[in-house]
């Protein structure tokens, strides 16, 4: 199998890496905006190397993986499927979510797979924990609880472009509790604050937030973000239910403290960042996007679950800034 990847910044390298020791890749081609960082990657992981997204298109690739800048992804994924290549794209499809609609229905059109990256549902702790809700073990749910808390805030001007915590951070929790539990979400309510950097707040985003979502079966879930947790980078999901509760996420890497006498649990070291806690979990993903391009399965995350994600994000945001409950409904009808 021959794959394209374009993007190679930080999840791009981390793509390209992964993408060459997977059994089944024959060849990897690969470009960069940046020539000199495009060299850099090919050389160290044996790809071989274009100039432009078109020409990589070009290259008789079986599939493309899209880990370029966010502004990009709808003219690259648009260009990937009319092109009639099965296609991953990390998050989000479009920075708006009108943006992302139009290409949603552009894809739809096409009928070409595309695979949106949430790696989250790869993971084995994630897995497990919704093997146990479809298998009836939790009973009926009351609670959901899902964790981020990343270690440090991302750069100015990451923040600036990022859409805010809702669209950029929580989404994975909103993926998180709707593929878990089999649900939907109808209605959305958030808050925030900001105690840290002030360029946070001056691009008009909150560095902490909490948002209550309520499901089609009365489920609540409570989901926790924030962009201060020195001692590591947190991922948690926990399942609350009428027969059993369980939890992913509270392996020994989990980063916090118990102040329980005589508990050493978690022993740590901490888990540093997202890909070193998700490293198994990326690994499957693309792992399943290369059974996607073979034909062997259909999409695991289609842009129509991409979409509810989005609708989720926008009523947060809403919510915040409204200081309201906002129904999903309500987004989907808003021009604009």
């Amino acid at each position: 199998m021959r794959l394209g990847l374009i993007g190679l910044g930080r999840i791009g390298a981390f793509h390209a890496q992964t993408l060459s020791e997977l059994p089944g890749v024959g060849s990897l081609v690969v470009t960069d905006a940046v020539p000199a960082v495009t060299a850099e990657v090919a050389g160290r992981v044996g790809a071989e190397a274009v100039e432009s997204p078109a020409k990589l298109l070009a290259a008789g690739v079986d599939g493309v993986l899209i880990a370029a800048a966010t502004d990009a992804h709808p003219e690259l994924l648009l260009a990937a499927v009319d092109a009639g290549l099965p296609t991953f794209c990390e998050k989000p499809l479009a920075r708006a979510a009108t943006d992302a609609l139009a290409v949603a229905e552009r894809v739809r059109a096409t009928g070409v797979a595309v695979q949106v990256g949430y790696p989250r549902r790869f993971d084995p702790g994630f897995l497990a924990a919704r093997a146990a809700v479809v298998n009836g073990e939790l009973g009926w749910l009351h609670t959901v609880r899902s964790t981020t808390l990343d270690p440090a805030p991302p750069p100015p001007a990451y923040i600036a472009g990022s859409g805010g915590i809702f669209r950029d951070c929580a989404v994975h929790d909103f993926d998180a509790v709707r593929w878990v539990t089999g649900r939907e979400v109808v209605e959305v309510y958030a808050t925030g604050s900001n105690r840290g950097e002030q360029f946070i707040a001056e691009a008009g985003d909150v560095d902490t937030a909490a948002t209550v979502l309520t499901l089609d079966d009365a489920t609540l879930a409570l989901v926790s973000n924030s962009r201060y947790n020195p001692r590591g980078y947190d991922v948690r999901l926990e399942l609350h239910g009428s027969a059993d509760s369980v939890a992913a996420g509270l392996d020994d890497g989990l980063p916090l403290r118990s102040t329980e006498p005589g508990v050493t649990f978690p022993s740590g070291p901490p888990h540093g960042f997202f890909m070193d806690r998700l490293a198994a979990a990326f690994r499957a993903e693309l792992a399943a996007f290369a059974q996607v391009v073979a034909g062997e399965r259909p999409s695991p995350c289609t842009v129509d679950d991409a979409m509810e994600v989005v609708w989720i994000a926008e009523a947060a945001a809403l919510s915040l800034r409204e200081h309201r409950p906002v129904r999903i409904d309500e987004v989907r009808r808003l021009p604009g």
